[in-house]
């Protein structure tokens, strides 16, 4: 595996690929690497002829007041680690090879990113698509892996690929869980021994939604409510949204239609440490080559 830290190099390294007819599979990640990150490099091994992981941990989709500069960092544990896993090339760029003094270009994806996530973090989305776009333009893959745990970046970058006509396909890949259902993030990290307790009411909420919608029930405005009671009887949570959306609009729902893919997500402080989950109905972010989560 060659670690690659200009994109002069990347952009040669990647050229000869696509050059020689081979197809080119890119994980961006911002590093701090768990099994979730380790299913897209699996996924991107069997789809791709090369396979290319980027680790960046992106300024700009940081808000003020956010964890960048505590964000877990750890480039030689993280390239130890994917150098056994059939990584190709590792693109660690440093902050100024990526952004330069006077960079002032960015992309906003409109409607999207005002919604979910973005009402509490705003400017976070202009930050990922910008650099997901600045990396498409520099790895140039055929195929792209992102995690289903980040529904609404995955809608929002699937929208900038199809507007834009970025040659690249989006795949998105099911969540990875904990035995005990915790969706893996690298935020885990941040969580104590009673806090890691505590942060499973994301995942029951989620059960106990997914159980009410089998159970007949349609209302959305229901299942949030239900939702929100149980996770606001654990003392270390707080709330910063419960939301059942359209899973390709974000548009909020009334009522959940058997016949229309639907999105339940929610994003919950543990005390300090914000995390975020989510599950889908009527539809599937797998296939028969995936893993199944083994928890829902």
């Amino acid at each position: 595996m060659e670690i690659i830290n200009r994109i002069p190099r990347m952009r040669s390294v990647t050229q000869k690929i696509r050059r020689d007819g081979r197809k080119i599979g890119f994980v961006p990640t911002m590093g701090a690497l768990h099994e979730g990150h380790l299913s897209l490099i699996r996924r991107a091994r069997a789809m791709s002829d090369i396979v290319v992981v980027s680790i960046f941990v992106n300024p700009i989709q940081f808000g003020r007041g956010e964890d960048f500069d505590a964000y877990p960092r750890d480039l030689a544990r993280d390239a130890e680690l994917v150098s056994t896993r059939g990584v190709d090339y590792l693109f660690a760029p440093n902050i100024d090879e990526v952004y330069p003094e006077d960079f002032s270009t960015y992309v906003i994806v409109e409607d999207l990113g005002d919604k979910l996530c973005g009402l509490s973090r705003p400017g976070h989305f202009r930050g990922v698509s910008t650099i997901v776009l600045k990396l498409f333009n520099v790895v140039r893959p055929q195929f792209s892996f992102f995690g289903q745990k980040d529904a609404q970046q995955a809608a929002i970058l699937k929208r900038m690929v199809r507007d834009l006509c970025v040659d690249t396909e989006v795949v998105i890949c099911p969540i990875v869980r904990e035995p005990d259902g915790l969706a893996m993030s690298s935020r885990n990290a941040y969580l104590n021994t009673e806090e890691r307790k505590a942060a499973l009411v994301l995942s029951l909420a989620l059960q106990q939604a997914k159980k009410l919608y089998q159970d007949g029930e349609q209302d959305a405005g229901k299942i949030i409510s239900a939702m929100r009671q149980t996770i606001e009887n654990e003392p270390f949570a707080r709330i910063d949204y419960v939301s059942i959306v359209d899973n390709e609009s974000l548009e909020s729902l009334d009522i959940i239609d058997e016949k229309k893919a639907v999105l339940i997500a929610l994003a919950v402080f543990i005390n300090r440490v914000r995390l975020i989950d989510n599950i889908t109905l009527n539809t599937s972010t797998q296939d028969e080559d995936d893993e199944p989560s083994s928890f829902f």
